[in-house]
């Protein structure tokens, strides 16, 4: 329901930019004859474009008969129609554009907070696009440390086999490329059967399938890490392929799986170490936490996950110190969203989270009456581990700093 929502919202927004109607900002973009009007609405660029809350606040525009305006002569008006359609619904379109259109729109101020979105839609454009221009460093590196960290912006993409060689090797090289080793290794058979064309089945390859298969990979070999790969996966993911691999390479890999405590012969590259600093939306706990809270929601020891296979995304949905402290705010925020969630760390499986309507979330017997006002009548520990909340064989009730509320999303 929430999505459907926000999809209507989203394509009534649209609809409003299109109309036009109640606008109160003229924009002029572009210079000489290719300089267009374009008409917008100054509450809706204040609150969803940090760029024209600055301008507003500022007072950089003009105002004549009630509206303001804007020249921006530097960016062409097809460019900051597509920059003005975006700020009010969310969309944006790329696949019409031209390399040159995407890196001037890539690297336009606008939308320098939303880059991670532009490579989820042509992420090999955009990668091959950047590449050419050595003088915009800054922004390769970022889009590189982007799909290290998050990999199936690209590895997932339909696109992803048109990717250059040179492309595919720079990030086969990297130490922070956030993969399992042996999806990395699927993903390169998947791009080199791509390039030759082939069926991906070894069984029916002939001499001359073998050799195609054997020089598309020979490049990327070495930089795959085999001996990270658990030895199911290679034997039925990375054995099956033998004959397009080095018979050394094999012979090795097979004495490593198969011999306890085999030292091994040659030096093998490290394994890879990406950045497991993820960003979570939260003032209250970090990144490390959450491969924490996945382990006990599975009822697993408290090591089970790690941040590189958490199952779960957790999306903030209340903030006390942005959203209020009172039972009412608590509702009015979320409704019955909340009030049917049950999921916590527990003794007893009844006392997971929930709310009533006359109060604020309620764990177990740990409440939030109102105002702030918390509660715990687990005195001796029967819904949740003793864990130092303070209870009512302490003091009556006590307040907290802040407290938040996540929805946690099967990935």
């Amino acid at each position: 329901m929430s999505s459907n929502f926000c999809s209507k919202l989203s394509d009534d927004y649209e609809k409003l930019f299109e109309s036009e109607v109640g606008y109160d900002v003229i924009i002029y973009a572009g210079e000489g004859p290719n300089i267009k009007e374009f008409h917008a609405h100054s509450n809706i660029l204040f609150i969803r474009s940090g760029y024209f809350r600055s301008a507003f606040s500022n007072k950089w525009a003009e105002k004549k008969d009630g509206k303001f305006i804007y020249r921006k002569p530097n960016i062409s008006p097809h460019l900051f129609n597509i920059i003005l359609r975006f700020i009010y619904c969310g969309k944006i379109e790329l696949k019409n554009l031209q390399g040159s259109d995407v890196l001037e729109l890539f690297v336009s101020r606008y939308l320098v907070k939303h880059q991670a979105k532009f490579l989820y839609q042509k992420p090999t454009g955009i990668l091959e696009t950047i590449h050419q221009h050595e003088s915009f460093t800054d922004l390769w590196n970022f889009c590189l440390e982007t799909i290290c960290k998050e990999p199936k912006i690209l590895f997932d993409s339909d696109k992803f086999v048109n990717l250059k060689e040179p492309l595919l090797e720079l990030l086969l090289k990297r130490d922070d490329l956030n993969m399992n080793e042996i999806e990395i290794w699927e993903s390169l058979l998947k791009w080199s059967f791509s390039q030759e064309n082939m069926e991906n089945d070894p069984t029916k390859w002939n001499k001359d399938d073998i050799t195609k298969v054997e020089r598309s990979l020979y490049r990327f070999i070495p930089l795959i890490r085999f001996y990270d790969i658990e030895p199911t996966d290679f034997f039925y993911k990375v054995y099956n392929y033998r004959d397009v691999l080095p018979k050394d390479l094999i012979h090795d890999l097979l004495e490593f799986h198969i011999v306890p405590n085999t030292k091994l012969k040659t030096s093998i590259t490290p394994s890879r170490k990406p950045n497991l600093n993820f960003e979570i939306d939260s003032t209250l706990i970090q990144s490390n936490h959450i491969p924490l809270f996945a382990s006990w929601i599975d009822r697993k020891g408290s090591s089970h996950y790690n941040n590189k296979n958490i199952p779960y995304d957790f999306k903030l949905l209340y903030h006390s110190g942005r959203d209020g402290f009172n039972a009412a705010s608590f509702h009015r925020k979320y409704g019955k969203n909340i009030s049917t969630a049950k999921l916590g760390y527990v003794n007893d499986p009844d006392s997971a989270i929930y709310c009533v309507d006359s109060q604020g979330p309620q764990m177990g017997v740990l409440i939030c009456q109102d105002d702030n006002k918390w509660v715990n009548y687990d005195d001796n520990a029967t819904c949740y581990p003793d864990i130092g909340i303070p209870n009512t064989s302490d003091i009556p009730n006590f307040k907290v700093e802040y407290y938040e509320v996540f929805q946690v999303i099967k990935k």
